[in-house]
Protein backbone atom coordinates (compact mmCIF):
# COMPACT_ATOMS: atom_id res chain seq x y z
CA UNK A 1 0.00 0.00 0.00
CA UNK A 2 1.63 3.22 -1.14
CA UNK A 3 -1.07 5.91 -1.05
CA UNK A 4 -3.86 7.43 1.00
CA UNK A 5 -6.52 6.55 -1.63
CA UNK A 6 -5.42 2.90 -1.44
CA UNK A 7 -5.77 3.05 2.34
CA UNK A 8 -9.28 4.51 2.15
CA UNK A 9 -10.33 1.94 -0.45
CA UNK A 10 -9.54 -0.91 1.95
CA UNK A 11 -12.52 -0.02 4.16
CA UNK A 12 -14.59 -3.18 4.49
CA UNK A 13 -12.10 -5.11 2.37
CA UNK A 14 -8.93 -6.95 3.44
CA UNK A 15 -7.73 -5.89 6.91
CA UNK A 16 -4.91 -3.33 7.02
CA UNK A 17 -1.63 -4.07 8.81
CA UNK A 18 0.34 -1.17 10.25
CA UNK A 19 3.58 -1.26 12.20
CA UNK A 20 5.11 1.52 14.29
CA UNK A 21 8.83 1.87 13.54
CA UNK A 22 11.41 4.58 14.07
CA UNK A 23 14.72 3.50 12.59
CA UNK A 24 16.43 2.73 9.29
CA UNK A 25 17.10 -0.91 10.19
CA UNK A 26 13.47 -1.53 11.10
CA UNK A 27 12.37 0.01 7.82
CA UNK A 28 14.71 -2.27 5.87
CA UNK A 29 12.89 -5.29 7.31
CA UNK A 30 9.49 -3.69 6.70
CA UNK A 31 10.40 -2.98 3.07
CA UNK A 32 10.79 -6.73 2.53
CA UNK A 33 7.56 -7.57 4.36
CA UNK A 34 3.89 -7.63 3.26
CA UNK A 35 2.97 -5.12 6.01
CA UNK A 36 0.75 -2.42 4.48
CA UNK A 37 1.91 0.81 6.11
CA UNK A 38 4.31 2.30 8.64
CA UNK A 39 3.63 4.70 11.51
CA UNK A 40 6.50 6.82 12.80
CA UNK A 41 4.98 7.46 16.19
CA UNK A 42 5.93 9.85 18.96
CA UNK A 43 6.04 6.64 21.00
CA UNK A 44 9.70 6.69 19.99
CA UNK A 45 10.15 8.69 23.19
CA UNK A 46 9.07 5.73 25.31
CA UNK A 47 10.28 2.87 23.11
CA UNK A 48 13.70 4.22 22.09
CA UNK A 49 14.51 6.64 24.89
CA UNK A 50 12.78 4.98 27.84
CA UNK A 51 10.75 8.04 28.81
CA UNK A 52 7.60 7.58 30.86
CA UNK A 53 5.55 9.63 28.37
CA UNK A 54 5.72 10.72 24.74
CA UNK A 55 6.10 14.39 25.67
CA UNK A 56 9.80 14.68 24.83
CA UNK A 57 9.21 13.96 21.14
CA UNK A 58 9.34 17.17 19.11
CA UNK A 59 8.47 17.80 15.45
CA UNK A 60 12.19 17.87 14.66
CA UNK A 61 12.81 14.52 16.38
CA UNK A 62 9.84 12.85 14.66
CA UNK A 63 10.99 14.33 11.34
CA UNK A 64 14.50 12.91 11.76
CA UNK A 65 13.14 9.43 12.43
CA UNK A 66 10.65 9.77 9.58
CA UNK A 67 13.54 10.50 7.21
CA UNK A 68 15.43 7.45 8.49
CA UNK A 69 12.39 5.22 7.96
CA UNK A 70 11.78 6.64 4.48
CA UNK A 71 15.37 5.90 3.50
CA UNK A 72 15.09 2.37 4.83
CA UNK A 73 11.91 1.72 2.86
CA UNK A 74 13.71 2.47 -0.41
CA UNK A 75 13.00 4.70 -3.39
CA UNK A 76 9.86 6.90 -3.17
CA UNK A 77 7.99 4.85 -5.76
CA UNK A 78 8.63 1.68 -3.77
CA UNK A 79 7.79 2.94 -0.30
CA UNK A 80 4.84 1.87 1.77
CA UNK A 81 2.43 4.47 3.11
CA UNK A 82 4.27 6.41 5.85
CA UNK A 83 2.28 8.21 8.55
CA UNK A 84 4.13 10.48 10.99
CA UNK A 85 2.85 11.64 14.37
CA UNK A 86 2.11 15.22 15.30
CA UNK A 87 3.86 15.26 18.70
CA UNK A 88 2.73 16.76 22.01
CA UNK A 89 0.82 20.07 21.59
CA UNK A 90 1.88 20.47 17.93
CA UNK A 91 -1.78 20.72 16.89
CA UNK A 92 -2.59 23.26 19.63
CA UNK A 93 -0.31 26.13 18.69
CA UNK A 94 -2.45 27.55 15.91
CA UNK A 95 -2.84 27.00 12.20
CA UNK A 96 0.51 28.47 11.18
CA UNK A 97 2.44 26.23 13.57
CA UNK A 98 0.42 23.19 12.45
CA UNK A 99 1.19 23.91 8.81
CA UNK A 100 4.89 24.24 9.67
CA UNK A 101 4.87 20.90 11.49
CA UNK A 102 3.02 19.17 8.63
CA UNK A 103 5.42 20.63 6.08
CA UNK A 104 8.42 19.44 8.11
CA UNK A 105 7.07 15.89 8.42
CA UNK A 106 6.01 15.55 4.79
CA UNK A 107 9.32 16.97 3.55
CA UNK A 108 11.03 14.34 5.70
CA UNK A 109 9.28 11.57 3.79
CA UNK A 110 5.85 11.09 5.38
CA UNK A 111 2.79 10.79 3.17
CA UNK A 112 0.37 11.72 5.96
CA UNK A 113 0.28 12.83 9.58
CA UNK A 114 -1.57 11.52 12.63
CA UNK A 115 -3.13 13.83 15.20
CA UNK A 116 -4.46 12.79 18.61
CA UNK A 117 -7.87 13.99 19.76
CA UNK A 118 -10.29 16.37 18.08
CA UNK A 119 -11.94 18.68 20.60
CA UNK A 120 -10.38 22.13 20.42
CA UNK A 121 -8.48 21.52 17.19
CA UNK A 122 -10.99 20.14 14.69
CA UNK A 123 -10.41 23.35 12.73
CA UNK A 124 -6.69 22.57 12.55
CA UNK A 125 -7.39 19.08 11.19
CA UNK A 126 -9.85 20.48 8.64
CA UNK A 127 -7.42 23.22 7.60
CA UNK A 128 -4.60 20.73 7.06
CA UNK A 129 -6.86 18.46 5.01
CA UNK A 130 -8.06 21.40 2.93
CA UNK A 131 -4.40 22.35 2.42
CA UNK A 132 -3.66 18.95 0.90
CA UNK A 133 -2.20 17.26 3.98
CA UNK A 134 -3.74 13.83 4.63
CA UNK A 135 -4.57 13.47 8.34
CA UNK A 136 -5.22 10.31 10.34
CA UNK A 137 -7.09 10.66 13.62
CA UNK A 138 -6.36 8.97 16.96
CA UNK A 139 -8.96 8.50 19.70
CA UNK A 140 -9.50 6.41 22.81
CA UNK A 141 -6.34 6.27 24.89
CA UNK A 142 -4.38 9.23 23.56
CA UNK A 143 -0.93 9.10 25.21
CA UNK A 144 -0.40 12.86 24.87
CA UNK A 145 -3.34 13.28 27.30
CA UNK A 146 -2.18 10.62 29.74
CA UNK A 147 -2.13 12.97 32.74
CA UNK A 148 -5.65 14.24 32.04
CA UNK A 149 -6.82 10.63 31.73
CA UNK A 150 -5.15 9.63 35.01
CA UNK A 151 -2.82 7.10 33.40
CA UNK A 152 -2.74 4.56 30.61
CA UNK A 153 -6.27 3.21 30.96
CA UNK A 154 -8.92 1.65 28.73
CA UNK A 155 -11.32 4.34 27.50
CA UNK A 156 -15.06 4.22 26.83
CA UNK A 157 -15.97 1.57 29.41
CA UNK A 158 -19.29 3.05 30.61
CA UNK A 159 -22.26 4.26 28.56
CA UNK A 160 -21.47 7.96 28.91
CA UNK A 161 -17.82 7.51 27.97
CA UNK A 162 -18.77 5.30 25.03
CA UNK A 163 -21.23 7.90 23.74
CA UNK A 164 -18.57 10.60 24.07
CA UNK A 165 -16.07 8.52 22.12
CA UNK A 166 -18.62 7.95 19.36
CA UNK A 167 -19.23 11.70 19.20
CA UNK A 168 -15.52 12.36 18.88
CA UNK A 169 -15.23 9.74 16.14
CA UNK A 170 -17.98 11.41 14.15
CA UNK A 171 -16.36 14.81 14.71
CA UNK A 172 -12.91 13.73 13.55
CA UNK A 173 -14.39 12.08 10.46
CA UNK A 174 -16.33 15.27 9.74
CA UNK A 175 -13.04 17.19 9.97
CA UNK A 176 -11.80 15.15 7.02
CA UNK A 177 -9.47 12.41 8.30
CA UNK A 178 -8.76 9.50 5.94
CA UNK A 179 -8.46 6.99 8.78
CA UNK A 180 -8.61 6.63 12.53
CA UNK A 181 -6.57 4.83 15.18
CA UNK A 182 -8.59 3.57 18.16
CA UNK A 183 -6.41 2.72 21.15
CA UNK A 184 -7.42 0.75 24.26
CA UNK A 185 -11.16 0.72 23.67
CA UNK A 186 -13.57 -2.16 24.49
CA UNK A 187 -13.88 -4.45 21.49
CA UNK A 188 -17.65 -4.05 21.16
CA UNK A 189 -17.46 -0.26 21.15
CA UNK A 190 -14.60 -0.28 18.65
CA UNK A 191 -16.62 -2.54 16.33
CA UNK A 192 -19.59 -0.17 16.55
CA UNK A 193 -17.44 2.85 15.69
CA UNK A 194 -15.80 0.95 12.85
CA UNK A 195 -19.19 0.06 11.40
CA UNK A 196 -20.44 3.65 11.69
CA UNK A 197 -17.48 5.44 10.12
CA UNK A 198 -16.82 5.54 6.39
CA UNK A 199 -13.04 5.68 6.87
CA UNK A 200 -10.86 2.72 7.93
CA UNK A 201 -10.37 2.25 11.66
CA UNK A 202 -7.07 0.79 12.87
CA UNK A 203 -7.15 -0.79 16.30
CA UNK A 204 -4.55 -1.22 19.00
CA UNK A 205 -6.02 -2.86 22.05
CA UNK A 206 -9.45 -2.41 20.44
CA UNK A 207 -10.41 -5.93 19.41
CA UNK A 208 -10.65 -7.70 16.07
CA UNK A 209 -13.66 -5.77 14.75
CA UNK A 210 -11.60 -2.88 13.38
CA UNK A 211 -10.51 -2.51 9.75
CA UNK A 212 -6.90 -3.24 10.69
CA UNK A 213 -4.36 -3.48 13.48
CA UNK A 214 -1.19 -1.64 14.50
CA UNK A 215 1.61 -2.76 16.80
CA UNK A 216 5.03 -1.37 17.65
CA UNK A 217 7.72 -3.38 15.86
CA UNK A 218 9.78 -3.82 19.02
CA UNK A 219 6.75 -5.28 20.78
CA UNK A 220 5.71 -7.72 18.07
CA UNK A 221 9.31 -8.96 17.83
CA UNK A 222 9.65 -9.44 21.57
CA UNK A 223 12.18 -6.63 21.90
CA UNK A 224 10.07 -4.36 24.08
CA UNK A 225 11.64 -5.32 27.38
CA UNK A 226 10.38 -4.11 30.73
CA UNK A 227 8.29 -5.89 33.33
CA UNK A 228 4.91 -4.80 31.98
CA UNK A 229 3.60 -5.93 28.61
CA UNK A 230 0.22 -4.53 27.53
CA UNK A 231 -2.55 -7.10 27.18
CA UNK A 232 -2.97 -6.32 23.48
CA UNK A 233 0.65 -7.12 22.56
CA UNK A 234 1.44 -10.45 20.96
CA UNK A 235 5.05 -11.46 20.31
CA UNK A 236 5.08 -12.82 16.76
CA UNK A 237 8.80 -13.63 16.79
CA UNK A 238 11.17 -14.39 19.70
CA UNK A 239 13.78 -11.89 18.57
CA UNK A 240 14.53 -10.86 22.14
CA UNK A 241 15.71 -14.38 22.93
CA UNK A 242 17.93 -14.37 19.84
CA UNK A 243 19.46 -11.03 20.85
CA UNK A 244 20.25 -12.24 24.37
CA UNK A 245 21.77 -15.44 23.00
CA UNK A 246 23.82 -13.50 20.47
CA UNK A 247 25.22 -11.14 23.08
CA UNK A 248 26.16 -14.04 25.34
CA UNK A 249 27.83 -15.86 22.42
CA UNK A 250 29.81 -12.74 21.47
CA UNK A 251 31.01 -12.32 25.04
CA UNK A 252 32.03 -15.98 25.26
CA UNK A 253 33.87 -15.89 21.92
CA UNK A 254 35.71 -12.75 22.96
CA UNK A 255 36.62 -14.22 26.36
CA UNK A 256 38.05 -17.40 24.83
CA UNK A 257 39.73 -15.49 21.99
CA UNK A 258 37.90 -17.50 19.31
CA UNK A 259 36.72 -14.21 17.80
CA UNK A 260 37.98 -12.81 15.54
CA UNK A 261 39.43 -15.68 13.50
CA UNK A 262 42.09 -15.25 10.84
CA UNK A 263 39.37 -14.93 8.18
CA UNK A 264 37.75 -12.16 10.23
CA UNK A 265 41.00 -10.21 10.51
CA UNK A 266 42.97 -8.03 8.08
Amino acid sequence: MKSVPEFRARKGQAPISMVSAYTHWEARFLAESPVDCVLVGDSLATVLDGDATTFSATPEIVARHTAAVARGLGEPAQRKLIVADFPFLAARRGLAAAIDTAALLLRSGAHAVKIEGVDGHADVIAHLVQSGVPVMGHLGLTPQSVHAMGGYKVQGRDAAAAAELKRQARAVEQAGVFGLVLECVPAGLAAEITAELKVPVIGIGAGAGCDGQVLVMADLLGLGGGAHRPRFVREFAPAGEAVRAGLAAFHAATAERSFPTAKESY
